[in-house]
């Protein structure tokens, strides 16, 4: 198990994390905005999927990684940092913002579902989280690091289900206030990057026994 401050700065890390929009955010507000709070839930539902996983993938190999090489595992910090810097400066500079062409609105809440799954599962920000921020607080010493891995990642997908869930809830109760603003726009752009240059400084210098 995880030391107690080392989860409560994960708890800390995450829900940064999750108040900043992303990819998926953005799609569970248009598909609530589209098809009200029972097709946003149903595209929290798919995304969710995606995050369980991710998580599973991480549970088994992350694990492994760390009993193979604390190298490979310092490895994977530095190199996940870096792209988490290059995120939060691209952010920034305002690049990548318009680049998703709009999709065909799903007539049903299955297909809403599935769309959701497919769009967190090619989300960057979900996997620079699960496989390269996650491990920072995975200590590589302990007895069975895949359980630390493994309560980190349900930890987070349960906080990510209630964060996208009120998302999806709001949105659909709030269409015509949340349609895409300037506002919006501007709090995607210097909040997000923002966040993830930290995320990124906080990689770099994060230590699992600094929690110890």
């Amino acid at each position: 198990m995880p030391s107690s401050s080392a989860y409560l700065v994960f708890l800390a890390t995450a829900l940064a994390i999750l108040l900043v929009p992303g990819p998926a955010v953005l799609y569970v507000v248009t598909r609530s905005i589209e098809m009200g709070r029972a097709g946003g839930i149903a595209s929290v539902a798919g995304i969710t999927t995606a995050t369980a996983a991710y998580v599973a993938l991480a549970t088994a190999g992350l694990s492994s990684l760390v009993r193979a090489s604390t190298v490979a595992f310092d490895a994977v910090k530095y190199a996940g940092a870096a792209y988490l810097l290059f995120l939060g400066v691209r952010r920034l500079l305002g690049r990548g913002l318009e680049e998703e062409a709009e999709e065909p609105a799903p007539r049903t809440r299955r297909r809403a579902y599935t769309q959701g799954f497919l769009v967190n599962l090619t989300n960057p920000k979900m996997i620079v989280f699960v496989f390269a921020l996650l491990p920072q607080f995975v200590n590589p010493h302990a007895a069975r690091p895949w359980v630390q891995t493994l309560v980190l990642g349900l930890s987070f997908t349960c906080l990510a289900f209630l964060s996208d869930s009120a998302y999806a809830l709001a949105a659909g109760t709030f269409a015509d206030r949340l349609r895409g603003t300037a506002t919006i726009a501007k709090v995607q752009r210097w909040a997000g990057g923002g966040v993830l240059v930290g995320l990124g400084l906080l990689a770099v210098v994060w230590s699992p026994s600094q929690a110890r």
